[in-house]
């Protein structure tokens, strides 16, 4: 685990500590500023920016439904903070996948991801909300490879394809303090290996051969371990602002065929204003290390930088613009739409790896 993810843990046990001394009251309806008996406004910034998972907490009884479109766009490689091309990948980084060439001869050029989030949520008190959350995963990744031998003379091009059912989140908010508008809680939970790590698919080797092979740890769906999921949240209000801020992690625990992926700690700071009870805008900063694959997959071997385990986790920074829209009336009513666009501000990756370009994400809530 790197500093930084020890950090980020022991930051958050000892805010965890302070806070649960303090007294917890009941968590209050995202209601508009001026709201009336019968049928209020709904606050759009009820919710924190849609790309913030277990931001909030529910009345006791009261159940939310949700989903949630994702897709991610990678192209180009980095070695730390500088981009590396794809002759260069091919004729001077070592072979880390395992077997020959002694060079990596197959490189990734480009990478899309999408995932779709299914989620509920129900709060059987005032001070726990329980959450699930199923993704279905689909990826694709296109490739260059390279002649055997030294060279940077081109083969030829292939894509690979994996998607599936990805691994199952349970989670358990836990009410810690509420002083006003400013509110805290704890994220527990635990995510379940139920995504495949076995997916296969035909590459264009160096030999000019095309195998069917397990592909690289990147293009499996699910984690293969148990995994922990610790964190804290804070939101806060005055007016027509919002903000908050979440500090979560993931601790993965035993390992999957001889491998076992990094360890995460991600903190998020979000701002919001809200023009009118329909609609709020939002910007977010999100900092994330991730640690390196432990381990080895010995049916993951090929002179690709994916099916390196060094060549995984790093530093990186996104900057995010969103928008939310709630219903208030008729059909419509409470029922919110959201959308949120990421872009890098900073990349350092235990590479050659792809970098991430944008990131966007559409989602659709609604409690009752």
């Amino acid at each position: 685990m790197t500093h930084l993810t020890l950090r980020a843990a022991a930051a958050c046990a000892t805010l965890s500590l302070c806070l649960f001394t303090a007294p917890v009251v009941a968590h209050e309806d995202a209601l508009a500023p001026g709201a009336v008996a019968g049928a209020p406004p709904l606050r759009a910034d009820g919710h924190a920016p849609i790309g913030v998972m277990g931001d909030h907490r529910h009345k006791t009884g009261e159940v939310m439904l949700s989903y949630r479109y994702m897709y991610m766009d990678m192209r180009g490689n980095r070695i730390g903070t500088s981009g590396i091309d794809p002759a260069t990948t091919a004729t001077t980084i070592p072979n880390g996948g395992g077997g020959m060439p002694p060079t990596l001869r197959v490189v990734p050029t480009d990478m899309q991801m999408q995932m779709h989030m299914f989620g509920a949520m129900y709060a059987p008190s005032e001070r726990v909300t329980l959450m699930a959350m199923l993704p279905y995963i689909d990826k694709k990744m296109d490739h260059i490879t390279f002649q055997g031998g030294m060279g940077a003379t081109v083969l030829g091009g292939f894509r690979t394809e994996s998607e599936g059912w990805g691994d199952v989140k349970l989670s358990a908010l836990v009410g810690l303090a509420e002083r006003g508008n400013h509110k805290w809680h704890l994220n527990l939970g635990v995510s379940l290996p139920t995504g495949s790590t076995s997916e296969r698919g035909n590459v264009l080797t160096p030999m000019n051969t095309r195998p069917n092979v397990r592909l690289p740890y990147a293009m499996q769906i699910g984690s293969g371990t148990y995994d922990l999921l610790p964190g804290i949240t804070y939101n806060g209000r005055e007016g027509n602002l919002g903000w908050g801020a979440q500090l979560a992690g993931v601790i993965r625990t035993g390992k999957n065929n001889g491998y076992r992926l990094g360890n995460e700690a991600k903190l998020t700071a979000w701002a919001s204003y809200q023009p009118a009870p329909a609609v709020s805008f939002s910007g977010r900063v999100e900092a994330k290390t991730v640690d390196d694959i432990t381990g080895r997959d010995p049916l993951i071997s090929a002179p690709v930088q994916t099916a390196d385990p060094s060549n995984y986790g790093g530093e990186t920074v996104m900057l995010w613009a969103g928008v939310n829209l709630m219903g208030q009336s008729g059909a419509l009513r409470g029922h919110r739409l959201a959308a949120e666009v990421g872009v890098p501000l900073y990349r350092d990756l235990n590479g050659p790896q792809l970098e991430t370009d944008w990131v966007a994400t559409l989602g659709w809530q609604y409690a009752f």
